[in-house]
């Protein structure tokens, strides 16, 4: 990846879009479902300084870019959602995960539609517009799918724990306070690409697909 001064200042507007979206689409749905929690505590906003980590979303990206790392990677402040407050919690957790790569899909479907507009042939032809769409289809693409794998507390995670019969949920859910550690791992041995990767392609192809990019 390019990591030139020109494409990090064009990749800021999608990459805060795509983490204050996939946030606030967790506060939203948990209050519709009956928790009031991140709403009242502000988190239900675009404003990405509600949602960034300090570590997560400045330290750990800023020194692997840096160091000139193959990938970036990094989290932002979890919403809180107590699940308890949920009209019926295990069903609902499902809505709540599921909402944040959902909106990750959705920014990428936006930004692959702006993609077009701004292309050479397009009625807003732009080079800067057209690498920014692409950083935003490409970043959409990546948190979402990170956040789909079925590792507690990913997204991902939760909504196995939703789907899965009662045994085996609680089995899943008492992985939690490893689940970062093994997300590391995974991201140290180049597994975390490899599992991503058939994905990534899938998702592509149906926006692609959707979008006729």
């Amino acid at each position: 990846m390019d990591f030139s001064l020109e494409t990090v200042a064009l990749a800021v507007v999608p990459v805060v879009l795509a983490i204050a979206l996939h946030e606030a689409a967790h506060g939203y749905v948990a209050r519709i479902f009956g928790d009031q929690t991140a709403w009242m505590l502000g988190r239900v906003t675009l404003n990405p300084l509600k949602h960034i980590d300090p570590i997560g979303t400045v330290v750990v990206p800023g020194l692997l870019l840096l160091t000139g790392a193959p990938f970036l990677f990094g989290w932002a402040k979890p919403v809180p959602v107590n699940f308890g407050n949920l009209r019926h919690p295990k069903r609902d957790m499902i809505w709540v995960a599921g909402a944040g790569p959902l909106a990750n899909f959705a920014m990428a479907f936006a930004w692959a539609l702006l993609a077009q507009a701004a292309a050479p042939s397009g009625v807003w032809a732009s080079n800067g517009l057209y690498t920014m769409a692409q950083i935003g289809i490409s970043i959409n693409l990546v948190l979402m799918v990170l956040n789909l794998l079925p590792i507690p507390p990913l997204d991902g995670g939760r909504i196995a724990v939703g789907l899965l019969p009662d045994r085996a949920s609680r089995a899943l859910a008492q992985l939690e306070p490893y689940g970062f550690i093994v997300i590391l791992v995974l991201l140290v041995t180049g597994l975390l690409g490899d599992l991503m990767r058939p994905v990534l392609r899938i998702a592509a192809f149906l926006l692609y697909t959707l979008t006729g990019l």
